[in-house]
């Protein structure tokens, strides 16, 4: 099965590079390209795409306002935001603004394409390592500010888990796929989905990067759980 990709870049000669690496990937077909957020947006209503990717920064509407335009609609496309190295908080909003995961800009094709089809599958966050990084940066920056923002604050929804289901949501904060984390837990790859799901429910989250924000935000992810295989 194809994946058709919209490619959104206020900078062509990005889109050109981007398009020219995913054209040559028999699993992916490039449908589209926009300019900018409002472009995307309409472009959407004209082209049927699995997968949005999307840069944060752009002018007039940027990526995170239009990824929560996006999302918003029936039967969206997942999108996969793109962030610098500089791991800016844009890429932080754009997930909690619906985005399925992000990537660095300067990432090759390989993870590139694996990052798509992780967020085509509804696998969401991909690199688990700069993942944690950014949203680390991010919220415990916010904290810090004065700005009122109370990060790691226990989140009493999470008493709601078994202790397996736990386990599970660590691993899904850490950035690891179902198969990743039935290697990790040593369970059938069919029993970590079905725990994934009953967390999704018991929380109330949408999906898997909802349930990665909250892991991080409430401290989970810091009470002695960083991935030691990191």
């Amino acid at each position: 099965m194809t994946i058709r990709v919209v490619l959104v870049d206020d900078q062509e000669m990005i889109r050109a590079g981007l398009r020219m690496m995913l054209d040559s990937r028999p699993e992916i077909s490039v449908v589209g390209e926009a300019g900018g957020g409002e472009e995307a947006i309409a472009l959407l209503d004209a082209v049927d795409a699995d997968v949005v990717v999307m840069d944060v920064r752009m002018p007039r509407l940027d990526g995170v306002a239009a990824t929560r335009r996006i999302r918003a609609a029936d039967d969206a496309p997942a999108v996969l935001v793109l962030t610098t190295f500089d791991l800016d908080e844009y890429a932080y909003d754009a997930l909690r603004a619906g985005a399925g995961g992000f990537l660095l800009k300067d990432a090759p094709l390989e993870e590139i394409a694996q990052a798509i089809g992780h967020v085509h599958a509804g696998e969401a966050i991909v690199a688990p390592s700069t993942t944690r990084r950014l949203l680390d940066q991010v919220i415990g920056a916010r904290g810090s500010a004065g700005d009122g923002t109370a990060p790691r604050v226990p989140d009493p929804r999470l008493e709601r888990l078994t202790a397996r289901e736990r386990e599970v949501l660590l691993e899904v904060a850490r950035g690891h796929s179902n198969a990743e984390i039935a290697e990790r837990l040593v369970l059938a790859e069919g029993t970590v989905k079905i725990h994934v799901g009953r967390i999704l429910t018991k929380l109330g989250l949408r999906d898997r990067v909802q349930a990665v924000v909250l892991a991080h935000e409430s401290g989970l992810m810091h009470r002695g759980d960083a991935d030691p295989e990191s």
